[in-house]
């Protein structure tokens, strides 16, 4: 009888204290479970905290960049920054537009910072389903009606702007420039003054400039930040695009279609001018090719090479129209499109390894021997 209450106290004891070992982990675990969502909870917010945080310091960058002025007279292109009476129409544009979705941002920034706050998931909340809203009328006519309405603000601005520059009447007293676009470089040709150059622009101050835009080969689109829009430049078909330049000073533009390998080194350089300037470069630019007879050499290689198949040199040999005309290269400030400065050093290497400075250009590396690359330069430098 002893022997059997002595059992039955052992296994009450057992009993006793598996009971309290559960009752011990089920604590636990409740405390655990009450700890985890306000910790998740913290996260949630800290995290997201800090990704609006990080929006909010991107956008502030960019639009710093885009306002700040170029670091040491550093010519960086910029619509922010017009200098051309088509160029102000855009600049006044882009501040509107960028008015009206800048107020869209901080709205719908505001309400969601609001909701992500308010409605953010608590422990109160485990297992509810928030309140559900249908069919509010209120709600849907104003999510449809106003972006309707800034849609169409927006677009009537845009079309006035539009209609403004392309269909302003033309003056009588402007600049023709037929602009053509090639792979990987442009030409410039004045039909009323018999002029053809290369890459470089030159255009008096306070006269509009008329420009017949064409292509060569491919697509292309010429675009000069400070002075107007991009135009593209389409085979087989007319654009036209004028600028109105409102300073002088050197301005820079880019082709703004992909067009082939080099696209990004398809640069142009406008250089606006006063009226006397550009006179005087006008007249330099009708003169003929310096001919240097201590030069006989180069000129006979450039004359007896494959350079006169694409290039062309007044009074010589050459009248190749695939590449630039160099009649008066050395009256230009750079080399392959705005890629380098047109030095001596920097055109020999062009002409022996184009590679070297334009990957993909379609100019063919000469292979010249060294007496005649150094004869062929020194020609080229005359040409002024």
């Amino acid at each position: 009888m002893e022997h059997e209450v002595h059992l039955c106290e052992r296994q009450l004891s057992r009993t006793r204290a598996a009971h309290g070992l559960r009752w011990a982990c089920k604590r636990e675990r409740l405390e655990r479970m009450h700890d985890t969502p306000h910790k998740t909870e913290r996260g949630v917010v800290v995290g997201r905290s800090a990704g609006m945080l990080l929006l909010l310091a991107g956008i502030a960058l960019a639009a710093g960049l885009c306002m700040a002025n170029p670091p040491n007279g550093n010519p960086i292109p910029s619509i922010f920054d017009p200098h051309s009476a088509n160029a102000e129409s855009l600049y006044h544009l882009s501040h509107f537009v960028l008015a009206i979705t800048g107020a869209i941002f901080v709205v719908v920034f505001s309400l969601l910072a609001y909701v992500m706050v308010k409605f953010r998931n608590r422990t109160t909340d485990a297992g509810r389903e928030p309140t559900q809203v249908y069919g509010s009328t209120q709600i849907e006519l104003a999510w449809t009606i106003v972006p309707i309405l800034i849609v169409v603000v927006l677009f009537l601005a845009t079309a006035r702007v539009i209609h403004g520059i392309q269909d302003s009447p033309k003056p009588a007293k402007v600049l023709e420039v037929t602009a053509i676009g090639h792979q990987f470089w442009w030409e410039f040709r004045y039909p009323t003054l018999g002029i053809v150059t290369a890459n470089e622009l030159h255009i008096p101050v306070n006269m509009p400039t008329y420009l017949k835009l064409l292509s060569a080969d491919t697509d292309h689109s010429f675009w000069v930040p400070q002075l107007g829009g991009k135009t593209d430049l389409i085979p087989n078909r007319v654009n036209e695009m004028w600028i109105a330049p409102q300073q002088t000073g050197i301005f820079l533009g880019q082709c703004a279609q992909y067009c082939g390998t080099q696209h990004a080194k398809m640069l142009l350089r406008v250089t606006v001018e006063s009226p006397e300037e550009f006179d005087a470069w006008s007249r330099a630019q009708k003169q003929p090719a310096i001919q240097d007879e201590k030069e006989a050499a180069g000129r006979h290689v450039f004359e007896s090479t494959s350079c006169v198949n694409c290039h062309a040199v007044e009074g010589t040999r050459g009248v190749g129209r695939f590449g630039p005309d160099l009649t008066h290269l050395m009256s230009r400030q750079t080399i392959a499109a705005g890629v380098a400065e047109n030095t001596q050093e920097n055109l020999r290497l062009w002409i022996q390894n184009p590679d070297a400075i334009k990957p993909g250009s379609l100019m063919p590396a000469m292979k010249l021997s060294d007496a005649d690359l150094d004869a062929l330069v020194r020609y080229l430098m005359t040409l002024r």
